[in-house]
C-alpha cells in the first residue's frame, strides 16, 4: 500500500564534507545533488579524505558558502574565507574518498594551517574541480550516470522525523535528527515507511530512494561541540540490521531526477510511488 503523503520538514547541505551543517528554507538541485552540498573537503596531507570517524573536532567547523566562496568559523578563533575562484585557478591534484581517486583544487596554506589547528592534525582544505566528480556506484543505481562530488557515495540521505521518534522511544535519552547528517527530512510518514518507498515526488522532483544508509559511529558524535555523547548505534543494532548492506541502517540515500535549477522549499508536499 502506498504510504500517505508527507511534508519537507528541513534541508541541509554540508558545504565542507565532514563539518557542520547549513539549515536552509529552499535549496536548487545542483550538479552533484543539492547545491553547494559537499564540493569542499578535508584531506590529509597524501590526499584522503578526513571525517568525524577519525577526527570528530571536524564538526566544530561552520563552514558557509559566500558568493565568492567559503568561510570557515570556529568558536574561539577568527574566520577564514576562502575564495572559490583563487581555489579553481590553482594547480590540481588527486585525492581519495573511500576507493575513488578524483581531482581537487587545492585551497592554500592559509586554509591549510587553520584547519590544521582546529582539529590537531595536519590537513588541507580542497574543492572538486569542474568536471571531476565521481559516480554513484552502479550496483544501486543501474545504468544512470549519476554524479556525486565528495559525498559518500550518493547525491542525498534523506531522513524520516517518525523513524526518529522510534529510535528515541528506545533511547535513554534522545539525540536530534542532525547526528544523521540527512539532506532532506521528510514528516507525516509512519516511522521506517522510507526503507519501502522506491520514490518520492516534490514538485517537479523526483527522488529515487537506492539505497539503505549504513550508518557508523559519527551519530554518536555531538555535531556541536565534537564530543562523544549518547551513541545510539546500540540502540539500532537491536532492530535495524540490514543484510543486504550488513550493516545497521538509518536513512535512505537517494538519487534526483528533474530540471536544472528545479527548487526545494521546506514545508512542500512529498509524495510516496512505489
Amino acid at each position: 500500500m502506498t504510504a500517505p503523503a508527507a511534508r519537507l520538514a528541513s534541508i541541509a547541505i554540508y558545504p565542507v564534507k565532514a563539518c557542520r551543517a547549513t539549515a536552509l528554507q529552499a535549496v536548487q538541485l545542483g550538479d552533484h545533488g543539492l547545491e553547494g552540498d559537499r564540493e569542499w573537503m578535508v584531506i590529509r596531507p597524501d590526499g584522503r579524505f578526513l571525517s568525524q570517524r577519525s577526527h570528530p573536532a571536524l564538526a566544530r567547523v561552520v563552514p558557509t558558502l559566500t558568493p565568492s566562496g567559503v568561510r570557515l568559523a570556529c568558536e574561539g578563533r577568527a574566520s577564514l574565507a576562502v575564495d572559490s575562484a583563487a581555489v579553481l585557478a590553482g594547480a590540481p591534484l588527486e585525492v581519495q574518498v573511500w576507493d575513488d581517486r578524483l581531482v581537487a583544487c587545492d585551497a592554500g596554506a592559509a586554509a591549510a594551517d587553520w584547519l590544521s589547528e582546529v582539529i590537531g592534525t595536519p590537513a588541507r582544505l580542497v574543492r572538486v574541480a569542474s568536471g571531476h566528480g565521481r559516480r554513484a556506484d552502479h550496483d544501486y543505481v543501474g545504468e544512470r550516470e549519476v554524479p556525486v562530488a565528495f559525498a559518500d557515495g550518493f547525491p542525498l540521505l534523506v531522513c524520516s522525523l517518525s523513524s526518529l521518534a522510534e529510535l528515541n522511544r528506545r533511547l535513554p535519552v534522545a539525540v536530534p535528527m542532525e547526528r544523521f547528517r540527512p539532506n532532506l527530512v521528510l514528516d507525516g510518514l509512519p516511522a521506517f515507511a522510507e526503507d519501502g518507498i522506491g520514490t518520492l515526488r516534490l514538485g517537479v522532483v523526483v527522488l529515487t530512494l537506492v539505497k539503505p544508509c549504513a550508518r557508523c559511529s559519527v551519530p554518536g558524535i555531538d555535531q556541536i561541540t565534537g564530543q562523544a555523547s549518547g551513541d545510539p548505534f546500540p540502540a539500532l543494532k537491536a532492530f535495524r540490521y540490514d543484510p543486504s548492506v550488513r550493516g545497521v541502517t538509518f536513512g535512505v540515500n537517494a538519487v534526483a531526477d528533474g530540471p536544472s535549477g528545479a527548487r526545494l522549499e521546506v514545508g512542500m508536499t512529498v509524495t510516496p510511488g512505489d
